[in-house]
């Protein structure tokens, strides 16, 4: 297939793109390589994609219209992933605009690219943040999610409803993936993993918020994309019993689709870090901290859906994701 990426030089992006090329599939790219951190990783993780046959580069913001117009015009891609988007919780409390600008007006145009170039499917990426208040444990898809607690988490329903309208309206199949805590080789150095290596290699002390005691539900990348890989091949389709007097947030009368990919075992931040230090062989100093506004306490991913609509669960223990992560480090750092 033609399949059109954004976020190329994204954690999650880049690794999808690989994993594309690979079994075939030709690949364009959007991305801005803006600097939110580090370009130079996202020129790394670029030029690893620019050298394999079947990747076309496109550079420029979702939020340009014009560009994204001219991306779809050009290229005509059959499907589509958006992965692109301003990340991170604690962000979106200090740079909100930023938010709105990426998550909310660039994803409008990949709507609309989508919608006039007859694209066969969208997929694009949420996030477990729009639980937010929700303490029912484990995440349920099909239970409404209407209280945020961070700007982050709200742009991200906003793309679920936003699809919704879509799928209604124009019939656009539209597959939406909350991802529980990615990590892995390639991350984000805004991340904790990221940060806790580096710090702990440096000798400095890591600020550990919640003092360590809330549960994440840690999901390694790889097994993020071989999600998002058998959602694209599976295009979503209406929901023939859905009823509007009992609707189920999951599913239609439209060709929409909600998932959960998370690794359905939630470990405590401290069992996390625990690994980390065996893994590194040195002993972290921990500065504890209380939790942070935005954040909450813990994650917890039902993939009973993903399970039987697409037929995958991810099952990445964290020794041997944490494991692959600091080989990786070491690696790219010459540690």
């Amino acid at each position: 297939m033609k399949v059109l990426i954004t976020g190329t030089a994204g954690f999650i992006g880049s690794h999808l793109a690989h994993v594309l090329l690979d079994r075939g599939d030709e690949v364009i790219g959007i991305d801005n390589v803006n600097d939110y951190y580090d370009p130079s990783l996202k020129e790394a993780r670029l030029a690893r994609l620019t050298c394999k046959p079947g990747f076309t580069e496109v550079r420029a913001s979702l939020e340009d219209r014009a560009a994204v117009d001219k991306c779809f015009a050009d290229h005509k891609p059959e499907r589509v992933v958006n992965l692109a988007a301003q990340a991170g919780v604690r962000y979106s409390l200090e740079n909100p605009h930023a938010y709105i600008d990426a998550n909310v007006v660039g994803y409008l145009n990949i709507l609309e690219g989508c919608r006039h170039h007859d694209v066969e499917h969208l997929v694009y990426a949420s996030t477990s943040s729009v639980y937010g208040a929700h303490t029912k444990m484990p995440f349920s898809i099909h239970e409404h999610v209407d209280h945020p607690v961070s700007l982050y988490a709200a742009t991200k329903k906003s793309n679920e409803l936003m699809a919704h309208t879509y799928a209604h309206l124009f019939g656009l199949p539209v597959t939406g993936l909350r991802f529980f805590t990615v990590y892995g080789p390639w991350g984000r150095p805004d991340m904790a993993l990221f940060m806790f290596t580096k710090k702990i290699l440096a000798g400095e002390p890591i600020d550990v918020f919640n003092y360590g005691k809330h549960k994440r539900d840690f999901t390694y990348v790889d097994d993020i994309v071989e999600g998002v890989k058998r959602a694209l091949d599976n295009v979503a389709t209406p929901n023939e019993n859905w009823q509007g007097d009992a609707p189920d947030s999951a599913t239609s009368s439209a060709p929409y689709r909600i998932y959960n990919i998370g690794n359905n075992s939630p470990v405590e931040l401290e069992r996390y870090i625990a690994v980390l230090e065996e893994k590194l062989g040195i002993e972290a100093k921990r500065n504890l901290l209380p939790l942070q506004p935005g954040d909450v306490p813990d994650t917890y991913a039902d993939v009973s859906d993903l399970i039987n609509d697409v037929g995958y669960k991810p099952d990445t223990s964290i020794d041997v994701g944490i494991g692959n992560f600091v080989e990786w480090y070491k690696d790219y750092y010459k540690v």
